[in-house]
């Protein structure tokens, strides 16, 4: 345990910081952060590992826990992310992902951390629509700079929905059906990007073992989508009850965006294992750049054995 590598998720007692420490616990010393200790010492206690109270939007608690773990990599996956709550609470989503972000760059290069990996999204891509988007757009800008300003390596991995994970619809749906028996949709047109909590954490693990190749990029795995509609047509078909399509939440819009238009020349693709990646590096002209944007609608759709195992995940015990 002494040889091993030390790991901080900051937001770890997220659904996907969870996973995370489950998967990288045995190769590597991992410490849970976040400013919740109620969460914090459950998911210690579920994970076999250690916890550290962290608000990311204080400088100095930041301080106080990286100067306390001494981790070699900072995983930085604390977030305000549901969309509507962004738009209707602006400066706790600005504090937690700009400012938190920012703090996390600022003391991971004081103490000469050798990686920080961020955690982004569809949303940050052009044109954003909603403030969450702008936020996380923000968070990488803030990363790559940091990346050329320092000796650390700073890589974005933006990548679409984690099913089941907090800010998912998945779990809402769930909760409206055990209650009313009814799924209230604002957008069953709209097209999205998933991955179950385990390709996310498989694809973080994949740029662990990558951080100088990734170092100062933004990097998209391959995603497929799928129409609301289609995975509640399975759901309701599946697991019964019904749904009815209410007014459209603020912020949102049809498609989603991996891969911007104003992003093709600095991106370049790899494909590794049977995979394919998107790196997208702004200070370098691609030799082979994309001819096309990256979206929701003109990807590999998911179909409905893929619908069936994601909702499965969240619903084998309801």
């Amino acid at each position: 345990n002494l040889m091993k590598k030390k790991i901080l998720i900051t937001g770890g007692n997220g659904f996907l910081g969870e996973n995370l420490a489950l998967r990288l616990r045995k190769n590597y010393k991992v410490f849970l952060a976040s400013r919740n200790n109620g969460e914090n010492f459950k998911k210690s206690i579920s994970t076999n590992t250690k916890f550290v109270p962290m608000d990311v939007s204080n400088i100095s608690s930041v301080r106080d826990a990286i100067i306390f773990t001494k981790p070699d990599i900072i995983i930085h996956a604390a977030a305000t992310k549901f969309v509507d709550l962004s738009e209707k609470f602006p400066f706790e989503c600005i504090d937690t992902n700009i400012v938190g972000s920012s703090n996390i760059a600022r003391v991971a290069i004081e103490n000469k951390i050798k990686t920080v990996i961020g955690i982004s999204t569809d949303k940050a891509a052009q044109p954003i629509g909603n403030l969450y988007g702008f936020t996380k757009a923000t968070m990488e800008r803030i990363f790559l700079s940091s990346s050329r300003l320092s000796k650390t390596n700073f890589i974005c991995l933006r990548f679409g929905n984690i099913a089941w994970s907090t800010g998912s619809v998945f779990p809402i749906w769930r909760e409206m059906l055990s209650k009313r028996k009814i799924i209230s949709t604002t957008g069953p047109f709209m097209r999205r990007f998933f991955f179950t909590v385990e390709d996310a954490s498989k694809f973080v693990f994949w740029a662990l073992k990558k951080q100088k190749l990734c170092s100062g990029k933004i990097v998209c795995p391959e995603m497929k989508s799928a129409k609301m509609i289609d995975i509640l047509d399975y759901w309701i078909k599946k697991y019964g009850g019904k749904y009815k399509i209410i007014k459209k939440r603020a912020g949102d819009k049809i498609d989603e965006i991996l891969v911007a238009y104003n992003e093709l020349k600095n991106t370049y693709v790899l494909k590794a294992n049977g995979s394919k990646y998107y790196l997208i590096d702004p200070e370098t002209i691609s030799k082979k750049p994309l001819s096309k944007e990256i979206n929701s609608k003109n990807s590999k759709k998911l179909n409905n054995h893929e619908i069936g195992k994601i909702l499965k995940f969240g619903l084998k015990n309801n």
